[in-house]
């Protein structure tokens, strides 16, 4: 996380959100909960570590019990320096030392945990070494809502992300499209996502013509033609909070068909986005986008899910699928994007992050969903 978004925050922040995270593990049968390096651990404490590598560094939480954080002693002062250090207690162990027995003596024996799933085998293995009457489950599969609900101060960071991916959209269409590569434009996205804050940019697609029937079309070399449909998905972070956005913009006039489809896919996206309701299941976000294209006897070229959760990182549960159940509440951010695509000819996708509200849902990104021709 970007210090500007670890400003938003302050230490009693990152302390109610390891209480509410040791809350929730007790709910869920958990003993406690173990966090490696990465999104939840930046979550839980503001803490980055400047390089993840072999040594252990992993958050204890257990109900009833004060965070511990154990890390290498040559890293410690860098965690020290963390926004939520102060609601937790270091222990650092040194190269030499095991630090699987440091970290078993602050976790019951017998007891099932949840563990980050970006924690190294390695580390899993020699905790079950240490301690062969634990067992475990992955922290998205035993707390899936862990980071779902974003508080005020988040919402309004991911406001901003999505208002610059937006300013970013609003300059790319003025571009020429045409006699370009895909990279160039590709390019440019990405210059722009920087020009407007984001410091990390995690995707830049540009899909033109029959590459927009591949919904994760990696950019190549192919020449944008007149005549292109060209599907633009780009996102990244912005002060440590995702953008993700997804227009189809035309490369001169469109066809009947072409116009058609577009309108059928928008239409599909403002009927997921009226799905959003709290209480509302997340598969109804689905089904709601789903139904438009498949009574247009489109639905077999609509081959993924509705929607992603999104915050600190530019995909995360909640996800707008057949099958989950899981109610809407109020904070939860997700995109909406339905797409078509025909195999060798083109595909039209219009993606919006969406906010559960009070009494419905609002849109973080902003601009037209109409068909945009560019040169």
């Amino acid at each position: 996380m970007t210090g500007a978004a670890s400003a938003s925050f302050t230490a009693d922040d990152y302390k109610a959100r390891m209480e509410r995270a040791a809350r929730q593990a007790a709910d869920a049968g958990l003993a406690g909960l173990l966090v490696a390096p990465g999104p939840d651990l930046v979550w839980l404490t503001g803490y980055t570590p400047t390089a993840v590598t072999e040594r252990l560094t992993l958050l204890v939480l257990a109900p009833g019990r004060d965070p511990v954080l154990v890390v290498p002693t040559l890293e410690a002062p860098d965690a020290e320096r963390a926004l939520g250090a102060s609601a937790l207690t270091l222990r650092d162990w040194t190269d030499g030392e095991d630090p699987y027995a440091a970290t078993a003596a602050l976790l019951d024996a017998d007891g099932r945990f949840g563990i980050s799933d970006n924690a190294w085998a390695m580390h899993l293995l020699g905790l079950q070494r240490t301690l062969p009457g634990t067992s475990y489950a992955s922290l998205t599969e035993a707390l899936p809502m862990l980071r779902a609900v974003k508080d005020a101060a988040e919402l309004e960071l991911l406001a901003a992300a999505g208002a610059a991916a937006d300013a970013a959209f609003e300059e790319i269409r003025s571009v020429a499209f045409a006699g370009r590569r895909e990279s160039d434009v590709a390019a440019d996205l990405a210059a722009l996502l920087r020009r407007f804050g984001h410091s990390q940019v995690d995707f830049t697609i540009v899909a033109s013509g029959p590459n927009g029937a591949n919904p994760h079309h990696e950019v190549g070399d192919r020449v944008i033609e007149r005549g292109d449909m060209v599907v633009l998905d780009f996102g990244g972070l912005r002060d440590g909070y995702g953008s993700d956005t997804s227009r189809t913009v035309h490369v001169g006039e469109p066809t009947d068909e072409e116009r058609r489809v577009h309108d059928l896919v928008r239409e599909a996206q403002e009927a997921g986005f009226r799905a959003v309701r709290p209480g509302a299941a997340c598969q109804e976000v689905d089904r709601a986008a789903r139904a438009v294209i498949a009574d247009a006897g489109y639905g077999e070229y609509f081959i993924h899910r509705t929607g992603h959760g999104i915050g600190v990182t530019t995909h995360e549960p909640p996800y707008m699928i057949e099958g989950e159940e899981q109610p809407l509440v109020p904070g939860m951010c997700f995109s909406v994007e339905p797409g078509v695509y025909l195999p060798g000819r083109f595909g039209v996708r219009i993606e919006d992050i969406v906010t559960v509200t009070g009494d419905g849902g609002r849109r973080l990104n902003n601009t037209a969903r109409e068909m945009v021709i560019v040169d």
